[in-house]
């Protein structure tokens, strides 16, 4: 069994959320030691691990909650949580070909920084007008 601050430390999640997850109710069947501390097992921790990925990837409290429920009813509902699934995938790629194209800029940018230093090429920028930029 683990305690709240060693399920923080093996998920690398803050005291806070963990507590805030648990008393959201996406941590389901929270059970609690003598002193009536939140105890987790191996299954808890796992599961948790889930939802900070899930939460990496995108998804809010109510997305998460909505996914859990329908975990909760069984595989019945796995069509629906493939459809969940495949959406926040879809929107990563998204965002991953946006991060794609910044990449080509900067990487455009420091080969034409490169290309000035080196004297290959003359400064131009669209910031200093033509005549100042030839300094």
């Amino acid at each position: 069994m683990y305690t709240m601050m060693q399920v923080c430390r093996e998920t690398s999640m803050s005291y806070q959320a963990l507590k805030f997850y648990c008393n959201e109710g996406l941590v389901p069947n929270v059970k609690r030691d003598k002193n009536n501390r939140r105890i987790f097992d191996e299954r808890d921790v796992k599961w948790i691990k889930d939802l900070v990925c899930l939460k990496k990837c995108g998804m809010s409290i109510q997305e998460m909650k909505d996914y859990l429920a329908l975990c909760l009813q069984g595989p019945s509902t796995i069509p629906q949580r493939k459809v969940m699934l495949e959406n926040k995938q879809q929107a990563l790629r998204a965002q991953i070909e946006e991060l794609h194209a910044y990449m080509d800029y900067i990487d455009w940018k420091q080969e034409f920084y490169d290309d000035v230093l080196a004297g290959k090429r003359p400064y131009v920028s669209n910031l200093i007008p033509l005549e100042e930029s030839k300094n």
